[in-house]
């Protein structure tokens, strides 16, 4: 079984309650997990060890705020009032899991499924995603990370450009792969609104809206998260997962293999004061 689950954004008693629903068995299933595993919730720290203990019997790809942990822990971006990285920081553990999630990978492909925590550009056909994500994984794994991390930050360029080159090549790159909601039809992404679809921005259109997207040609079906007023959405080519269990929604997941989904009800009381 191939369990696909939500942003956990570091709330771990849901995930375990939800796996416990769907009788995940370690020894002989995976979990699929789309990003964005800490910060904001109560067990940021928490989360980073039940899945990096899970070992090959878990996959999870960087989400923004997994990125913005590595940020925080090399002095880097911005901090909000309601971010919990301290529960990562002040671990014991700290380097061991900041190491790991270093090391998560841009986006994941496995047959016809591909997970990535926002979404991909409509300039990119899956297998050119790849080659794209594997520069950025390159540079987050190599001594130059520090560098990288000091110059993530920011929301420009905002449109892909194949002569981009160094850092804003990179950052374009990760924007769209994991801050990414509405875009163009031609790719140029708004990084201001985040709230339902009737709300998108003048001349933009959520980004799996674009008809004529390079991803589509491949029948891939893009697994995802990141966008909580976006909700459960499943169609041919897309399935969104985050339904918002750190605002008091729920954790949901899908069973790949069959459709077959799941959810738990998430306690209001992990969400912050303020929802970014």
């Amino acid at each position: 079984m191939r369990l696909a689950v939500g942003d956990l954004q570091g709330c771990l008693d849901p995930l375990l309650r939800l796996l416990d629903a769907a009788r995940f068995d370690p020894a002989q299933d995976r979990l699929w997990l789309v990003g964005d595993l800490v910060n904001r919730g109560p067990q940021s720290a928490e989360v980073l060890r039940f899945v990096r203990s899970l070992g090959r019997a878990a996959v999870a790809v960087q989400g923004n705020h997994d990125l913005s942990l590595l940020m925080a822990a090399a002095g880097h971006g911005k901090r909000h009032a309601s971010d919990t990285f301290h529960h990562v920081l002040d671990a014991p553990d700290a380097h061991e899991l900041l190491e790991w999630v270093r090391y998560l990978p841009m986006m994941y492909v496995e047959d016809r499924f591909v997970m990535v925590h926002a979404g991909l550009l409509p300039q990119w056909s899956v297998a050119h995603a790849v080659m794209l994500a594997r520069e950025v994984e390159d540079v987050l794994r190599s001594p130059r990370c520090g560098e990288f991390l000091a110059h993530l930050w920011g929301s420009k360029p905002n449109q892909w450009s194949d002569d981009l080159q160094a850092w804003d090549r990179l950052r374009v790159i990760v924007n769209a792969m994991t801050r990414m909601r509405f875009c163009t039809q031609q790719g140029s992404m708004d990084f201001h609104a985040k709230g339902e679809l009737e709300h998108a921005p003048e001349g933009h259109v959520p980004w799996f809206a674009v008809d004529d997207a390079l991803w589509r040609n491949g029948h891939h079906t893009l697994v995802c998260g990141h966008w909580s007023a976006l909700g459960f959405m499943r169609t041919e080519q897309v399935l969104a997962l985050d339904t918002g269990c750190l605002w008091g929604g729920c954790l949901t997941a899908v069973r790949l293999d069959d459709g077959q989904d799941f959810s738990v009800k998430c306690p209001a009381s992990a969400a912050p004061v303020h929802k970014q």
